[in-house]
């Protein structure tokens, strides 16, 4: 099987109240631990951005899946490619709060998301360079 990680975001058809988010992660956890799923999710201004990993055919059914989700619109992939090693293998869901400051502090999307941009504009480059500044420690700390 080909071990793949999927970026992908998607806009909220409402607002996330904190308490939703937690049971939303808790059930995403559980799903994802039984599947062999692994990645890590970021929300922001009613727009998600995850990253899913394992076998290509378990995350493109994930991803067809999420399409049909009532509570998703303009699921868009940003992202479908092999890789060698997972970056979340300890994490069924990673996920972590981070303010526009944060998101306006890394470099090269910094001009991105200080013209208050959401991630349903991210490209492939700043997708990549997300996913690298979270993987590289940026919010490991907070991690939930």
């Amino acid at each position: 099987m080909e071990l793949v990680h999927c970026i992908y975001c998607s806009a909220s058809t409402k607002v996330v109240k904190p308490t939703d988010l937690a049971t939303l992660l808790a059930e995403c956890r559980e799903k994802n631990s039984k599947a062999g799923l692994t990645g890590m999710l970021l929300y922001s201004e009613r727009t998600f951005f995850q990253v899913l990993e394992r076998d290509r055919p378990v995350v493109e059914a994930l991803l067809e899946k999420l399409t049909l989700d009532k509570r998703h619109a303009r699921v868009t992939k940003i992202l479908l490619e092999p890789i060698e090693q997972r970056s979340f293998a300890q994490w069924s869901m990673g996920y972590s709060k981070i303010t526009k400051k944060e998101l306006a502090d890394i470099p090269g999307l910094n001009d991105f998301f200080a013209q208050g941009r959401s991630y349903m504009e991210l490209g492939e480059g700043r997708a990549k360079a997300l996913l690298s500044a979270f993987k590289e420690g940026a919010w490991r700390l907070s991690l939930s």
